[in-house]
């Protein structure tokens, strides 16, 4: 039986820069993808936003990997002529009813240690973007947009410079725990199904990390995933050039998400999205009939937005941990040993902001697989 050092399950975002940072320590890692690309599901189905770290509870994974990984990420963008643009962010409250709510992620992102951060009037808003109404807003100029095609692009051919290999078209469907490692049985779309060995086994398979570490044996509750679906709607091109920034409302408590935002992408492009719904399976379908819900959610703020400007474009759909209406969870990244399986590493609920974080994961997966590459 072949044996591998360290495999990782899923060519995601964070899989791959994993297995990039994973590769500066051992040469024997080998990434499965079932599907035959990399980042093909949540990974390729966002709104390539490089975070600040606003949002999340202080000391949160999310808050502390976001602010790192934004560091960490536009370096590496830089480093390797990754199209990129730090293009800045306004969040909005909309009218004085949401002051509180805006003074409130203020403090937040100040806790969290986001430091660049300004509070504007409606006056200073229309200094800067003429065409958004808002009563007020927070200023986030390190916020930014990245080609993530181009970013899981380099990744992936790092990893396999140093000698590691990303195996297409390739799924997970048996893991046994032995001795000294894992049996892994894998299903090969050409070759058939065949069963290797492997010393460190790492989860990061997204929507479906919860279903692989099942497989390898922990079946908790609270590793259970929801499936958060969000629609994206494209802006007609003449309107993308009414505002220069990302323009978000004011999350809301009880929301999935940020809220539906006004994204600006690489090539000049406006997209509104994405809302939140939470959805029993995978199905990337655009729901048209959410068009006009769209509008009325945006033209509040964006009011030169007209209901005929809006087209379905794309949807996504977040690995949440908390279902709706429940309270904030974080992300996991767990080496498993006290459950009885040294060896695995699981990855579950890397959402948003997980690209943003994705540099700053691999770091933190790194030390802990770091000794079992000695």
């Amino acid at each position: 039986m072949e044996k591998i050092g360290v495999v990782l399950i899923g060519a995601g975002v964070a899989g791959l820069a994993i297995a990039e940072e994973l590769t500066k320590y051992s040469r024997d890692i080998l990434v499965i993808e079932k599907e035959p690309a990399f980042g093909q599901g949540t990974s390729s189905r966002n709104s390539e936003v490089i975070h600040a770290g606003i949002y999340y509870p202080q000391a949160s994974l999310k808050a502390k990997t976001c602010i790192e990984g934004s560091s960490l990420l536009y370096e590496f963008c830089s480093k390797h002529d990754i199209a990129h643009k730090r293009i800045g962010k306004l969040i909005v409250a909309i009218d004085k009813s949401e002051l509180k709510d805006l003074e409130r992620l203020y403090k937040r992102a100040l806790d969290n240690g986001v430091k660049d951060l300004a509070v504007l009037t409606k006056k200073q808003i229309r200094e800067i973007e003429p065409h958004v109404e808002a009563e007020a807003a927070i200023y986030s100029p390190s916020t930014g947009i990245l080609d993530t095609h181009g970013f899981m692009k380099i990744l992936a051919a790092k990893i396999e410079s140093r000698g590691g290999l990303v195996a297409y078209n390739t799924e997970v469907v048996g893991i046994d725990k032995k001795k000294d490692g894992f049996e892994v049985k894998v299903e090969d779309r050409i070759e058939g199904s065949f069963i290797f060995s492997a010393r460190l086994l790492i989860n990061c398979a997204g929507l479906y990390s919860d279903k692989i570490a099942a497989m390898a044996g922990i079946k908790k509750d609270e590793y259970s995933l929801k499936y958060c679906k969000g629609d994206y709607f494209r802006v007609a091109n003449q309107k993308a050039k009414f505002i220069n920034r990302l323009i978000y409302p004011v999350p809301k408590e009880d929301r999935a998400g940020l809220g539906i935002h006004a994204t600006l992408d690489l090539g000049g492009g406006l997209r509104l999205g994405p809302d939140d719904e939470y959805v029993d399976k995978i199905d990337y379908r655009v729901d048209e009939s959410k068009k006009k819900a769209f509008y009325e959610s945006v033209r509040v703020f964006l009011p030169f937005i007209n209901l005929e400007d809006i087209s379905p474009d794309t949807a996504g759909i977040r690995p949440k941990l908390q279902g709706k209406g429940e309270k904030f969870r974080d992300f996991v990244i767990k080496d498993e040993s006290d459950n009885g399986l040294s060896g695995l590493i699981n990855l579950i609920g890397i959402e948003s902001p997980g690209l943003t974080s994705s540099l700053s994961i691999a770091k933190i997966t790194g030390d802990m697989a770091r000794h079992f590459l000695r």
